[in-house]
């Protein structure tokens, strides 16, 4: 995890202390279900929850001679509890501690995420609400299309944030799995109730079969979700860097005070904020596709996961946690220039309106292809002489078979613009 872009909380979840804690959690919860059957005595239960600690310097110093992470973590655990420590770790193998551990790691994640995302929507919907009826021009690739309003980009992001939070509580759900099945999944040392005590007391449910480790789908599928909800900031921050250009200018981050563009050029405003999303979203892909390599394991297990994990999982995480944040700053304090707007609105001369043009001729009986010849042959005409689109029209000795010049003005309104914008905020429970 780099520092520059880790916030606190999505910190504490990949600390070293709040890792050893879960497995310290799992080792006394497994003991207690033993001690239930009559495997461990109730007294070395009372002596373990007494003493049972840990050192983090003291597991890393005795990691760097056993080359065994597990294996030291429970070497200092002795050294805590004492006799009694025999009773630890009783018929389990280290994959049981290490993936219910990533299992509630990734829960106690993934509540941060749901709840950026939960934020992320209501600064959405705000500003959907507020630029619902402010009129933008829309394009295609690259180019004016036909009229529009900002809010419907908002609203348009707002349902997509939507759908991203139920993408990743079927994600967390789908990853919330604890096992303590032992060596290769067999309960040969340890019976299935150990297993379902554990993973009630620390929030997770027994899984339905394992080898020696949980399979690697479900964090597939939970890595993969994050990637998703990137590629949801990252179209946000793209539209933001395109309408923040000096040619555009419809919108732009907001600079604070004391601010510097450049090293060079004291002019300089930059989308730094978008394109710093731009650029950990991609990232968050190369994650998923880490993620996807994961599930093809040898036989019961091997552990080329294990290193691929130890980077993905924090980082991934972390990663979302960061640009979430900044997609919501991003976002609640954009400057938005509506006068900007309908100055490029009007830069083509009137040929958003064409489709409206084309239509009429065809309400008026004529085939779609010879109405489509007609209105394209004068919006050529418009983009080649830069006049408006009403004056090449009017021109036009097809067109005058149809047209007064008054009639096609009125086809020129913006006001069709609004006609259904409540129906696709109502649509979408934006009130």
């Amino acid at each position: 995890m780099i520092e520059r872009y880790t916030l606190p909380d999505m910190a504490r979840v990949w600390s070293d202390e709040n890792k050893f804690q879960i497995w310290l959690d799992i080792e006394i919860f497994a003991a207690e279900a033993m001690s239930q059957i009559g495997l461990v005595p109730k007294e070395a239960i009372i002596e373990i929850k007494n003493k049972a600690n840990f050192d983090v310097n003291r597991i890393k110093e005795i990691e760097a001679i056993t080359k065994h992470d597990v294996i030291a973590f429970l070497t200092n655990l002795e050294e805590y509890v004492g006799e009694y420590s025999r009773f630890l770790h009783l018929g389990m193998t280290s994959s049981d501690v290490l993936d219910t551990c990533l299992s509630v790691q990734i829960q106690q994640s993934g509540k941060i995420l749901i709840n950026d995302l939960e934020r992320l929507k209501q600064a959405l919907y705000i500003k959907a609400k507020e630029y619902k009826y402010t009129v933008c021009v829309g394009r295609s690739h690259g180019i004016h299309a036909e009229a529009m309003t900002f809010g419907l980009k908002f609203a348009l992001w707002y349902d997509e944030c939507n759908r991203n939070i139920e993408r990743l509580k079927n994600a967390l759900e789908d990853c919330r799995y604890g096992m303590i099945s032992g060596a290769v999944g067999t309960y040969e040392h340890l019976p299935p109730s150990v297993e379902a005590y554990v993973c009630q007391k620390i929030g997770l449910k027994p899984v339905n079969i394992s080898t020696q480790v949980i399979q690697r789908d479900i964090h597939a599928f939970f890595i993969s979700t994050l990637a998703v909800i990137a590629t949801m900031l990252e179209k946000i921050s793209i539209e933001i860097r395109h309408l923040q250009r000096t040619e555009v200018r419809e919108a732009e981050e907001f600079f604070s005070k004391g601010q510097k563009g450049s090293s060079a050029m004291p002019h300089k405003r930059n989308p730094i904020s978008s394109e710093n999303i731009s650029g950990q979203a991609r990232l968050l892909r190369g994650y998923m596709v880490s993620a996807l390599e994961n599930n093809a394991l040898w036989h019961e297990r091997d552990i080329s996961h294990s290193s691929v994990e130890r980077i993905i999982f924090p980082d991934a995480t972390v990663t979302l946690n960061y640009i979430l944040n900044r997609t919501i700053n991003l976002i609640d304090n954009l400057i938005v220039y509506p006068e900007k707007m309908l100055d490029n609105l009007n830069l083509t001369n009137g040929l958003i309106h064409s489709q409206k043009v084309l239509l009429e001729l065809v309400n008026k009986g004529l085939k779609r292809q010879q109405a489509y010849e007609i209105v394209q042959r004068c919006s050529m005409k418009t983009w080649d002489e830069k006049r408006p689109l009403i004056e090449t029209l009017i021109e036009d000795s097809e067109i005058q078979k149809y047209f007064t010049r008054d009639k096609l003005e009125k086809l020129f309104s913006l006001e069709k613009v609004f006609s259904s914008v409540d129906y696709i905020y109502n649509r979408l429970g934006i009130k």
